[in-house]
């Protein structure tokens, strides 16, 4: 796990409750070094402070996402309000932790997006099956052969997702909302079903993340020229359909 706060007194209060949760922190305090463990070292999870003093944190995640970071975010932040909320979910973190909140709350959901992560776990990964005369560098084995007219493959219980012989790196939410279409290809998912099956029954910001998540999947999934697509059913949801 990444941490990123630039207030050293807090960032040793987390560091110790974390550790305590059983987790291996890593702790920086400045936005580019944030950009460059996060990439150099691939942690689960990224808990990130958006007052950093040389770039803002919502950089920070946008600029991790555009380069392929495709772990947990939580954004921590004093800033309240419903707009910096949505704006923190729109530049790609996946969750959002308003000051002051309780110890026993950031904890809740670190869990939670550590779980998710954990889903991708691949093989040889700490707390996965070895893998016989494998590296740690070495990837799970051999992918299926590849099927080139851009066709879409979806692995759910690796977290993993081709098209063609390329893998396409997508963030938690994107996996999570391409994976409940994909489970019922051509039909029509609400979104209320999306936004309960994603971001929980609990959510209470704007229904915009969900718009944003699905444009930057329809984007990911065209720029690898998918034949499949995300189709908008106005005023109802979406669906997965081959063109």
């Amino acid at each position: 796990m990444l941490l990123v706060e630039d207030d050293e007194d807090v960032a040793g209060t987390l560091q110790r409750v974390l550790k305590k949760e059983g987790y291996s922190v890593e702790w920086v305090a400045t936005g580019q070094e944030a950009v460059t463990t996060a990439l150099g070292s691939r942690p689960d999870v990224v808990v990130l402070d958006l007052g950093l003093p040389d770039m803002d944190g919502l950089d920070v995640c946008q600029e991790l996402r555009e380069q392929g970071y495709d772990g947990g975010i939580l954004m921590v932040t004093a800033r309240a309000d419903e707009l910096d909320r949505v704006l923190g979910l729109d530049y790609g973190a996946d969750d959002y932790l308003a000051k002051p909140y309780g110890v026993a709350e950031m904890q809740a959901r670190v869990r939670a997006l550590a779980r998710r992560s954990a889903r991708r776990t691949p093989v040889g990964a700490p707390g996965s099956a070895p893998a016989p005369d494998a590296t740690p560098a070495e990837a799970p084995a051999a992918a299926p052969a590849p099927v080139l007219g851009g066709v879409l493959r979806v692995d759910v219980p690796a977290r993993r997702v081709w098209v063609d012989d390329e893998e396409v790196a997508l963030t938690p939410k994107e996996f999570d909302v391409l994976a409940l279409l994909h489970a019922e290809p051509g039909a029509v998912v609400s979104r209320d079903d999306l936004m309960t099956q994603v971001w929980d029954e609990h959510w209470f910001g704007s229904t915009k993340t969900l718009d944003v998540t699905v444009g930057r999947l329809r984007h990911k999934l065209t720029t690898a020229a998918s034949t499949t697509e995300v189709v908008t059913v106005r005023g109802v949801g979406f669906r997965l359909e081959n063109g």
